[in-house]
Protein backbone atom coordinates (compact mmCIF):
# COMPACT_ATOMS: atom_id res chain seq x y z
CA UNK A 1 0.00 0.00 0.00
CA UNK A 2 1.32 3.45 -0.93
CA UNK A 3 2.09 6.01 1.77
CA UNK A 4 1.89 9.80 1.79
CA UNK A 5 4.48 12.21 3.17
CA UNK A 6 4.89 15.91 3.88
CA UNK A 7 8.00 17.96 3.31
CA UNK A 8 8.33 21.52 4.60
CA UNK A 9 9.40 24.23 2.16
CA UNK A 10 10.81 27.49 3.54
CA UNK A 11 9.27 30.91 2.98
CA UNK A 12 12.37 31.90 1.01
CA UNK A 13 11.95 28.94 -1.36
CA UNK A 14 8.24 29.67 -1.80
CA UNK A 15 8.94 33.33 -2.58
CA UNK A 16 11.56 32.30 -5.15
CA UNK A 17 9.18 29.80 -6.77
CA UNK A 18 6.51 32.51 -7.07
CA UNK A 19 9.00 35.07 -8.36
CA UNK A 20 10.37 32.70 -10.99
CA UNK A 21 6.92 31.81 -12.38
CA UNK A 22 6.55 28.26 -11.02
CA UNK A 23 3.12 28.87 -9.46
CA UNK A 24 0.48 26.97 -11.42
CA UNK A 25 2.99 24.52 -12.93
CA UNK A 26 2.34 20.82 -12.23
CA UNK A 27 4.90 19.23 -9.92
CA UNK A 28 7.03 16.60 -11.71
CA UNK A 29 10.25 16.56 -9.69
CA UNK A 30 11.46 16.99 -6.11
CA UNK A 31 14.91 16.91 -4.55
CA UNK A 32 16.23 15.48 -1.31
CA UNK A 33 19.50 15.64 0.56
CA UNK A 34 21.28 15.03 3.84
CA UNK A 35 20.38 18.21 5.72
CA UNK A 36 17.34 19.64 7.49
CA UNK A 37 16.89 22.32 4.84
CA UNK A 38 16.71 19.59 2.17
CA UNK A 39 15.82 16.33 3.94
CA UNK A 40 16.23 12.83 2.54
CA UNK A 41 13.15 11.11 1.16
CA UNK A 42 14.99 7.78 1.02
CA UNK A 43 15.89 7.95 4.70
CA UNK A 44 12.21 8.61 5.44
CA UNK A 45 11.33 5.38 3.60
CA UNK A 46 9.68 6.87 0.53
CA UNK A 47 9.18 4.50 -2.43
CA UNK A 48 7.72 4.67 -5.94
CA UNK A 49 3.92 4.91 -5.69
CA UNK A 50 4.04 7.13 -2.60
CA UNK A 51 2.71 10.70 -2.64
CA UNK A 52 4.54 13.79 -1.42
CA UNK A 53 2.72 16.91 -0.19
CA UNK A 54 5.03 19.94 -0.01
CA UNK A 55 3.78 22.25 2.76
CA UNK A 56 4.56 25.76 3.97
CA UNK A 57 4.15 27.23 7.44
CA UNK A 58 3.25 30.90 6.99
CA UNK A 59 1.71 33.35 9.47
CA UNK A 60 0.29 30.70 11.85
CA UNK A 61 -1.25 28.74 8.99
CA UNK A 62 -0.22 25.60 7.18
CA UNK A 63 -0.49 25.68 3.40
CA UNK A 64 -0.50 22.51 1.32
CA UNK A 65 1.29 23.51 -1.88
CA UNK A 66 0.44 20.52 -4.04
CA UNK A 67 0.89 16.79 -4.42
CA UNK A 68 3.10 14.54 -6.50
CA UNK A 69 3.10 10.77 -6.83
CA UNK A 70 6.61 9.35 -7.03
CA UNK A 71 7.49 7.06 -9.93
CA UNK A 72 11.29 6.94 -9.51
CA UNK A 73 13.88 7.82 -6.88
CA UNK A 74 17.36 8.36 -8.29
CA UNK A 75 20.71 9.31 -6.81
CA UNK A 76 21.38 12.87 -7.98
CA UNK A 77 24.82 12.03 -9.36
CA UNK A 78 23.20 9.49 -11.73
CA UNK A 79 20.34 11.75 -12.85
CA UNK A 80 22.17 13.14 -15.89
CA UNK A 81 22.83 9.70 -17.36
CA UNK A 82 19.59 8.00 -16.20
CA UNK A 83 17.04 10.58 -17.28
CA UNK A 84 15.40 10.73 -20.70
CA UNK A 85 15.64 14.07 -22.49
CA UNK A 86 12.16 15.17 -21.34
CA UNK A 87 12.98 14.39 -17.72
CA UNK A 88 16.37 16.08 -17.99
CA UNK A 89 14.60 19.25 -19.15
CA UNK A 90 12.40 18.99 -16.03
CA UNK A 91 15.56 18.67 -13.92
CA UNK A 92 16.77 21.98 -15.31
CA UNK A 93 13.35 23.64 -14.95
CA UNK A 94 12.92 22.66 -11.29
CA UNK A 95 16.53 23.52 -10.31
CA UNK A 96 15.19 26.29 -8.05
CA UNK A 97 14.15 23.48 -5.66
CA UNK A 98 17.78 22.36 -5.35
CA UNK A 99 18.66 24.20 -2.17
CA UNK A 100 21.74 22.92 -0.38
CA UNK A 101 23.42 19.59 -1.02
CA UNK A 102 21.20 17.48 -3.29
CA UNK A 103 21.68 13.70 -3.13
CA UNK A 104 18.42 12.36 -4.60
CA UNK A 105 15.87 13.18 -7.28
CA UNK A 106 12.21 12.15 -7.15
CA UNK A 107 10.41 11.91 -10.47
CA UNK A 108 6.72 11.60 -11.00
CA UNK A 109 3.98 11.99 -13.53
CA UNK A 110 2.56 15.50 -13.47
CA UNK A 111 1.00 16.06 -10.07
CA UNK A 112 -1.11 18.98 -8.97
CA UNK A 113 -0.21 22.53 -9.97
CA UNK A 114 1.93 24.35 -7.43
CA UNK A 115 -0.32 26.68 -5.43
CA UNK A 116 0.45 28.88 -2.45
CA UNK A 117 -3.08 29.66 -1.30
CA UNK A 118 -4.51 26.31 -0.17
CA UNK A 119 -4.74 26.70 3.61
CA UNK A 120 -5.23 23.68 5.84
CA UNK A 121 -8.32 24.51 7.94
CA UNK A 122 -7.77 24.80 11.70
CA UNK A 123 -9.82 21.71 12.53
CA UNK A 124 -7.80 19.60 10.08
CA UNK A 125 -4.56 21.10 11.40
CA UNK A 126 -5.50 20.13 14.96
CA UNK A 127 -5.99 16.48 14.02
CA UNK A 128 -3.10 16.20 11.53
CA UNK A 129 -1.33 12.97 12.46
CA UNK A 130 1.95 11.39 11.41
CA UNK A 131 2.98 7.77 11.75
CA UNK A 132 6.27 5.94 12.18
CA UNK A 133 7.56 2.63 13.51
CA UNK A 134 7.19 4.10 17.00
CA UNK A 135 3.51 4.87 16.53
CA UNK A 136 1.41 7.91 15.73
CA UNK A 137 1.90 11.52 16.77
CA UNK A 138 -0.14 14.66 16.30
CA UNK A 139 1.39 17.81 14.90
CA UNK A 140 2.86 19.80 17.77
CA UNK A 141 2.62 23.55 18.45
CA UNK A 142 -0.99 23.84 17.25
CA UNK A 143 -3.33 25.98 19.35
CA UNK A 144 -6.87 27.08 18.49
CA UNK A 145 -6.42 25.97 14.90
CA UNK A 146 -3.22 28.00 14.46
CA UNK A 147 0.30 26.72 13.86
CA UNK A 148 2.55 28.48 16.37
CA UNK A 149 5.84 26.84 15.31
CA UNK A 150 6.83 24.63 12.40
CA UNK A 151 9.31 22.43 14.30
CA UNK A 152 7.08 19.35 13.98
CA UNK A 153 7.10 19.65 10.18
CA UNK A 154 10.83 20.08 9.51
CA UNK A 155 11.85 16.96 7.62
CA UNK A 156 9.99 14.32 5.63
CA UNK A 157 7.19 12.69 7.63
CA UNK A 158 4.75 9.92 6.76
CA UNK A 159 1.11 10.91 7.19
CA UNK A 160 -1.42 8.69 8.92
CA UNK A 161 -3.96 7.47 6.33
CA UNK A 162 -6.75 9.78 7.57
CA UNK A 163 -4.51 12.85 7.44
CA UNK A 164 -3.25 11.88 3.98
CA UNK A 165 -6.87 11.67 2.82
CA UNK A 166 -7.58 15.14 4.27
CA UNK A 167 -4.64 16.73 2.42
CA UNK A 168 -5.53 14.86 -0.78
CA UNK A 169 -9.10 16.18 -0.46
CA UNK A 170 -7.85 19.76 0.00
CA UNK A 171 -5.60 19.59 -3.05
CA UNK A 172 -8.19 17.61 -5.01
CA UNK A 173 -10.89 20.22 -4.36
CA UNK A 174 -8.76 22.72 -6.26
CA UNK A 175 -7.24 20.38 -8.85
CA UNK A 176 -8.30 17.01 -10.20
CA UNK A 177 -6.08 14.38 -8.61
CA UNK A 178 -6.18 10.66 -9.29
CA UNK A 179 -7.79 8.75 -6.42
CA UNK A 180 -5.59 6.27 -4.59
Amino acid sequence: MADSYTTLWTDALCRELKRSGHEGVRLTMLFGGPFGSLPSFRRAGLRPGDTVFPVRAHRTRLHVLGAMEVSRVLPYEEAGTELHDDDYAKLLYWRVLKTGAVTEVLLGPPGSPLSFDTVVPGDVLERLTFTSRRGERRLTHVEDGRLLRSAGLQGVYRLAPGSAAELRRLVGERFALPQV
